[in-house]
């Protein structure tokens, strides 16, 4: 397994992380005994970057990933965030108690007495961000959490946190058919010796192997109000991304590999972590390790799939709310 930097100061990590996201049902129903699966065959890959959050599943994601910790004790890199409270408008909450609250849960699931890397999932827009980096600078200087981290953010949000304490990490949606932070995010995380943390870079599914139907996604999932999941932008989303599955199929390669492959030629400080819930999905991403792209294929995967060719928004307006707009 190649191997990056977890930000200047990081430890190194699996080039290729693991997101725990769908071990909490966001995606369709699971059950434990495939996601522990899901997590051997991610430590038999060398896969060492584990994220999860407090709010995934409602603590299920945690308990499943801390179960499996107690039980094998892997030697990995584990992050999770805190900071959305979920309802209908869904709020959120920077305080310092809050953080400090929702750390000492998640670690109790978790079977850890600290994380490497803590998020802010959300910022809370009235609080200012110093304050933010604040408490969770003592949370590092108390041995609670290795370093900090940040979603959804702009780049300004990055600069001013970083000011601060150093930041280790920014994680956003990155992926083909979402490139918002081509302006001006991974270049200030390059700058700044920030590991930028891509989530969803096979595009919640949609790079896979077998194509997404709407028509069977079950009633909880995350994707059955997203615009681009829904009519007419899904069909024509999907027309596009066959395209692509047909160029990856005739080179001998997988889709997610491909997929994998271009977010990881972004820049040696990125390191994708996308999610599964089974073992087989997760053993199809490794070959993104033997492709090398020639300046032909370059070119094709540009033509096939041009930057803002996705139809739709990526989140709802509901998804929306706390998500950093800069452009």
């Amino acid at each position: 397994m190649q191997k990056r930097k977890l930000g200047r100061n990081g430890p190194e990590v699996s080039a290729i992380g693991l997101g725990c996201m769908s071990f909490g049902g966001f995606f369709g129903s699971t059950d434990e005994d495939t996601s522990l699966a899901c997590l051997e065959a991610a430590e038999q890959a060398g896969i060492t970057l584990w994220d999860t959050a407090n709010i995934y599943g409602m603590g299920i994601s945690e308990r499943v990933v801390g179960k499996y910790i107690a039980a094998r004790k892997p030697d990995i890199v584990l992050a999770t965030k805190a900071g959305i409270i979920p309802g209908t408008p869904r709020r959120f909450d920077n305080s310092a108690d809050y953080i400090r609250a929702e750390l000492e849960s998640s670690l109790q699931k978790l079977n850890r007495d600290k994380v490497e890397l803590y998020y802010i999932h959300r910022r809370e827009a009235e609080r200012p961000v110093e304050e933010v980096v604040e408490t969770m600078a003592r949370l590092v200087e108390e041995g609670l959490i290795g370093g900090y981290g940040l979603s959804e953010i702009a780049p300004s949000t990055l600069r001013r946190a970083h000011a601060v304490h150093p930041c280790t990490a920014v994680q956003n949606e990155y992926s083909l058919w979402t490139r918002q932070p081509e302006l001006g995010l991974i270049q200030a995380c390059d700058e700044l010796g920030v590991a930028f943390i891509p989530f969803s870079p096979l595009a919640r599914g949609m790079f896979g192997e077998t194509p997404v139907n709407p028509a069977t996604m079950g009633e909880k999932d995350f994707r059955r109000t997203n615009p681009r999941f829904i009519e007419p932008n899904f069909g024509h989303n999907d027309a596009a991304i066959d395209g692509f599955r047909q160029f990856c199929r005739a080179r001998g390669w997988a889709v997610s590999a491909a997929a994998l492959a271009w977010v990881l030629e972004r820049g040696d400080h990125l390191i994708p972590i996308p999610g599964t819930r089974t073992a087989d999905h997760l053993r199809e991403w490794l070959g993104a390790f033997d492709i090398a792209f020639t300046d032909d294929d370059r070119a094709e995967i540009a033509r096939l799939l041009p930057v803002g060719f996705a139809h739709g928004d990526r989140y709802s307006d509901a998804q929306t709310l706390g998500v950093e707009r800069y452009c």
